[in-house]
């Protein structure tokens, strides 16, 4: 029998100390399923103001570390708590550059210090695991803010005898967000101007995490097995396809999962209601108890769509503006919560304003409306240009809310076309390059829910779904075994100062 790994997970997010999106969900859920195959599986986190603020019990632990960040020294503080129960998470603290209102910007944009930022922590994440002598079988990396990592490994601790059989495995949850800067923040990471070249971390004349993590982990990741191979052309590869492309070999496209001891009808707390398979009757008292919450005056029999998504121009959002008109002229009503570009914002509070009656748009995010919004619709809406996984589809599927979506990423793995002639399929899907057929669409999924008996079959062919993490963190158990019988040599040759160039290496800018 295999032994037990000793498993690292970094992650700029973890439900629920810290989440924006779907990577803090996976960074709660993964670590918790790997822990039960038997792993010692330990998460590190920015000490974020939001962690100081959380509910759980943070300890100090009485260790610093110390992070050279160019000519000064800055110290971090390590704290540790429990993720799900059982689960270790260390934060790392500095204050300076984690006690702020945002994770990585507030309403004025982006902090300027991102680079300097993450540089920190990438390194701090290294230095903790000596001090905590924790030597890590695996390091998983999670987006950009984790890139210098696999790059330390290889470079600067490469001769490290802590870190001798240490090997990394770097997960793309979104390749939109890259983490380039400009170049003069290379020495902040003490790293070296020979590492500055289209083989190495170089992009387009910027420090790219991004590339740093695609370049030097042993293993590349990304959520879903059509995200996997989307990411491998011009089209959605930003600029990086060329990467990804000579690195394809170390790609495994691998579908995240939901977590079902948060999102299921038949245990939610946050609901009015709870319900199942076996019984719909509390989905409806879920769905009255949503429209007393946002005061609409509607028929009980009238169909409501929900909307659970940052607003970016990623998520459709554009799509619903340019259509708001004959959207409103549906017989449905729409809720829309999340939060994101500011004009995206107040088109949908002036919209909330004029349709009082069929629209309400809840700014922000919170997260036990999030539950009580997907169980009282009948439908959601993901008209994502490019969807590298989705949770929230698989979140609706569980809850019996019928998703209408664009076939692209996740939402293509995990959506199945409905069959009304057989019962089959659990949803309605767009063509990756349509934009004028959604209305249409939906009214056709509209059309479907007024034929009760064809749509309860549609809603029980979704609940039925299992998308649980189990599965999933089985086949990165299979994944981190396979990069562990990865001998690479080091870059940078032992004993020494000098970084030597990977060889063989294509110009990726050029591809």
């Amino acid at each position: 029998m295999a032994r037990p790994l000793n498993i690292l997970f970094i992650s700029p997010e973890a439900h629920p100390f810290a989440k924006t999106g779907g990577l803090g969900d996976v960074s709660s859920a993964l670590p918790h399923a790997l822990k039960q195959l038997g792993h010692d599986v330990r998460v590190m986190l920015p000490k974020y103001r939001s962690v100081k603020q959380s509910k759980r019990s943070i300890k100090p632990m009485g260790l610093t570390v110390a992070v050279p960040v160019g000519p000064e020294t800055k110290s971090g503080e390590l704290h540790e708590g429990r993720l799900n129960r059982r689960v270790p998470i260390y934060f790392i603290g500095q204050d300076d550059y984690f006690d702020r209102e945002g994770f990585y910007g507030d309403a004025e944009g982006e902090f300027s210090d991102n680079a300097e930022r993450f540089i920190f922590f990438d390194r701090a994440v290294l230095e903790a695991c000596k001090a905590l002598n924790f030597q890590p079988d695996i390091i998983h990396c999670n987006d950009w803010q984790t890139g210098l990592v696999p790059c330390y490994l290889k470079t600067t601790f490469a001769s490290d005898p802590f870190f001798e059989n240490t090997r990394s495995v770097f997960s793309i949850h979104n390749l939109g967000y890259q983490g380039n800067f400009d170049e003069r923040y290379l020495p902040l990471a003490h790293l070296p101007w020979n590492l500055f070249t289209p083989e190495g971390i170089e992009f387009y004349g910027s420090l790219s995490f991004m590339k740093a993590g695609l370049v030097y982990a042993d293993r590349l990741t990304t959520v879903s097995k059509t995200y996997s191979k989307e990411i491998l052309t011009p089209e959605n590869g930003f600029h990086m396809d060329g990467v990804l492309r000579h690195h394809q070999s170390k790609l495994s496209g691998i579908l995240n999962g939901a977590d079902y001891g948060e999102w299921d009808p038949q245990t939610d707390s946050n609901i009015k209601t709870r319900y199942g398979p076996k019984s719909l009757k509390g989905k409806q008292e879920c769905k009255k108890s949503l429209a007393r919450k946002l005061s609409f005056k509607l028929p009980e029999q009238t169909p409501l769509i929900c909307m659970v998504t940052r607003l970016s121009p990623q998520k459709g959002i554009d799509l619903i503006l340019e259509s708001f008109s004959k959207l409103m002229k549906l017989e449905a009503a729409l809720v829309i919560l999340g939060t994101g570009d500011a004009f995206y914002e107040t088109f949908l509070k002036d919209q909330d304003h004029r349709y009082r009656s069929r629209f309400r748009y809840v700014s922000g995010f919170d997260e036990k409306l999030a539950h009580q919004i997907i169980a009282g619709s009948d439908i959601l809406l993901m008209p994502s240009l490019y969807e590298p996984c989705g949770l929230t589809q698989m979140y609706a599927l569980r809850y019996g809310t019928v998703p209408v979506v664009r076939r692209v990423g996740g939402l293509a793995d995990t959506v199945k076309a409905f069959q009304s002639g057989k019962n089959r399929g659990t949803g309605f899907l767009l063509k990756p390059k349509e934009t004028d057929e959604w209305v249409p669409l939906l009214q056709k999924a509209l059309t479907l829910y007024s034929k009760k008996k064809v749509w309860r079959s549609l809603m029980l062919n979704g609940m039925k779904q299992d998308f649980s993490w189990d599965k999933v963190a089985k086949q990165y158990v299979r994944l981190y075994r396979r990069a562990l019988k990865k001998n690479d040599k080091a870059v940078s040759e032992p004993g020494t100062d000098r970084y030597l160039p990977l060889q063989n290496l294509p110009d990726y800018n050029k591809n």
